[in-house]
C-alpha cells in the first residue's frame, strides 16, 4: 500500500493531473530502481500472528527499528505506523494485517538493491529476535483465517475494509493475507512509458508464474500455485486488472488519467483526518461538488493518494510499478528487480520484449492472467507454454543486464541475479510446487515446517 503524500497545493483541472504524472519523465542516465517487499511477522514457537499492541507486538518492533535506524517516525495519532528515511528515500510501513514492508530507496543498481535487502532483513531479525518475532516470505498467509489475522490501527485501512466487501469477494484476503515483492522503474517520455507499460502488462503473468509462491491456505493446499494472484482476480474490478485500454491507439498519460478519474475514491485526507468518501468521484472533488465533502477541492495530495489506491497489474504514478509477483526468499527479491530492469532499461532488450508480445491480443493476455495462478509455468499459450515464454524473457533480460555492464566488487554484472530464476524455469518447478512436494512428502501433511523453512 502506498504511503500518504502531503502536498496541499490546489489542483483544479484534468490537465494539471496529467502534468503531475508527466513530471516523472527523466533522462535514462537518471533511471533508478526501487524495490518493495512485504513479509508476515509471526511468533517464534507458536507460529501465531503478531498483534499491534503489547510488549512484543508490532508497535514494539517498529519502535525498535526506529531507534536502530534513526529514521523519522510516521505517526497516526499516538500510534507509530511506519518510518521514513528522509535522506535516502526509503521507508518502512505496515500493511493491513501487519505485513511488514520495506519500500526501498531509489538505487542505481541491482547490486545496491541486494545490499539493501540483506541489510533490512538483518535489521528486522536483530530487533525481532528478542521480541520472539520472525518473518515469513510467502505470497499468502498459509494458516491464519481472516478472523485470526490482526488489524493495524490505520484509518485508511478501516475505510478500505468497510468498502471491499461491496466490490469483490476476496478484497479482505488481499488486504490482510497477501504479501508481494515489486519493483518501481522510471521512464524517459510518454512514448517510453507506453512501451514499457505495454510490455510489462503483457508479461506480468509470466512473472506471476515464475514467482508463484502461495499454494497454502488454512494449513492445507488451496488448489493454486499463486493464491495471491488469484485473490487479486476477485478484488474490486474497478481498480485492478490488465488495463486493456493501454494497448489502444492514443494511449498516453491522458488516457491513464481518464481511467483513474473513473475509479471511485476511498478517502480524502485533511490534516490528520481521513474522511470516508468511498465510492465518490474524483471529478466531483475537482469541482468542489463531492457530496460527502461539499465545497472541498482537490489537492496534489488527493491525486497522489488516489493513484496509490489503484491496483492494476502494472501501476502508473511518476514511475511504473510491477505488481504481479508473490513475496519469496531473499534471493528472489533481488531477482524480480533484475528481471524487469533487464527487460525494460536497455533499449535493445525493451525492443526485443516488445517484439515478443506485440501481436498478443486482449483475450490472450487476459487468458494468461486468468490461468497462471493455478497452472503457472505449465499454462498453455498458442502452441507452447508459459515456461517457453519465460525462458525467452529471461534470455532477453540477461542480455539487457549485461549491456548495462554495472559490476560489483567481484566483477560480476547484474545478470547473475537471474540465476535463481533460470533454475526455476529450466526445471519447470516453481517454489510453490516444490513446497507442495515437501508437504506431501517430508512434511507429512503438516504445515508447521513452513515457518522454519520459509522464514527469513
Amino acid at each position: 500500500m502506498a504511503r500518504d503524500v502531503i502536498d496541499s497545493t490546489p489542483i483544479a483541472s484534468r490537465d494539471e493531473l496529467v502534468a503531475w504524472i508527466e513530471k516523472g519523465n527523466k533522462p535514462q542516465s537518471q533511471f533508478k530502481i526501487g524495490t518493495e517487499h512485504e513479509k508476515f511477522p509471526f511468533r517464534a514457537g507458536s507460529h501465531q500472528p503478531v498483534p499491534y499492541e503489547g510488549p512484543s507486538g508490532i508497535r514494539a518492533l517498529l519502535e525498535g527499528m526506529q531507534a536502530m535506524l534513526g529514521w523519522e517516525p510516521i505517526m497516526e495519532g499516538e500510534n507509530i505506523i511506519g518510518m521514513l528515511d528522509v535522506t535516502g528515500g526509503g521507508a518502512i510501513s505496515l500493511e493491513p494485517g501487519g505485513q511488514f514492508e520495506l519500500s526501498g530507496a531509489p538505487l542505481h543498481s541491482i547490486h545496491q538493491t541486494c545490499t539493501e535487502i540483506h541489510a533490512h532483513l538483518a535489521q528486522v531479525r536483530e530487533i525481532g529476535g528478542p521480541l520472539g518475532i520472525r518473518f515469513l516470505g510467502l505470497g499468502m498467509s498459509p494458516v491464519w483465517t481472516r478472523e485470526q489475522t490482526p488489524r493495524m490501527p490505520k484509518r485508511r485501512y478501516e475505510i478500505m475494509t468497510n468498502y471491499m466487501p461491496k466490490v469483490g469477494v476476496m478484497g479482505l484476503d488481499m488486504m490482510y493475507r497477501t504479501s508481494t515483492v515489486q519493483v518501481n522503474l522510471d521512464f524517459s517520455s510518454e512514448a517510453d512509458m507506453v512501451k514499457k507499460l505495454r510490455v510489462s502488462l503483457a508479461l506480468q503473468p509470466i512473472a506471476t508464474a515464475i514467482f508463484a509462491n502461495s499454494p497454502f491456505m488454512h494449513g492445507k493446499p488451496n488448489g493454486f500455485l499463486s493464491m495471491r494472484s488469484e485473490v487479486w482476480r476477485h478484488t474490486d474490478l474497478d481498480r485492478t486488472g490488465m488495463l486493456p485500454f493501454a494497448f489502444e491507439d492514443g494511449m498516453g498519460f491522458e488516457r491513464y488519467v481518464d481511467w483513474a478519474l473513473d475509479v471511485p475514491l476511498y478517502f480524502v485526507k485533511r490534516g490528520d483526518t481521513y474522511h470516508d468518501v468511498a465510492g465518490g468521484s474524483f471529478r466531483d472533488l475537482l469541482t468542489g461538488k463531492l457530496p460527502q465533502l461539499p465545497g472541498e477541492y482537490a489537492t496534489i495530495s488527493d491525486w497522489a493518494n488516489h493513484l496509490g489506491t489503484l491496483f492494476p497489474e502494472v501501476r502508473l504514478k511518476r514511475y511504473l510499478e510491477m505488481r504481479g509477483a508473490d513475496a519469496g526468499p531473499t534471493s528472489k527479491l533481488a531477482g524480480l528487480s533484475a528481471y524487469w530492469v533487464g527487460l525494460l532499461y536497455d533499449t535493445d532488450a525493451l525492443e526485443a520484449a516488445w517484439d515478443l508480445v506485440k501481436d498478443w491480443n486482449e483475450a490472450e493476455r487476459q487468458a494468461l492472467r486468468d490461468s497462471v495462478s493455478r497452472q503457472s509455468l505449465k499454462t498453455p499459450f498458442r502452441n507452447e507454454t508459459v515456461r517457453d515464454i519465460a525462458l525467452r524473457t529471461l534470455a532477453i533480460a540477461r542480455k539487457g543486464l549485461k549491456a548495462r555492464n554495472i559490476e560489483d566488487w567481484e566483477g560480476r554484472t547484474e545478470d547473475h541475479f537471474l540465476d535463481g530464476l533460470d533454475e526455476i524455469v529450466e526445471s519447470g518447478v516453481t517454489s510453490a510446487e516444490a513446497m507442495l512436494a515437501r508437504f506431501q512428502g517430508e512434511w507429512g501433511g503438516r504445515i508447521d515446517p513452513i515457518f522454519d523453512e520459509k522464514a527469513y
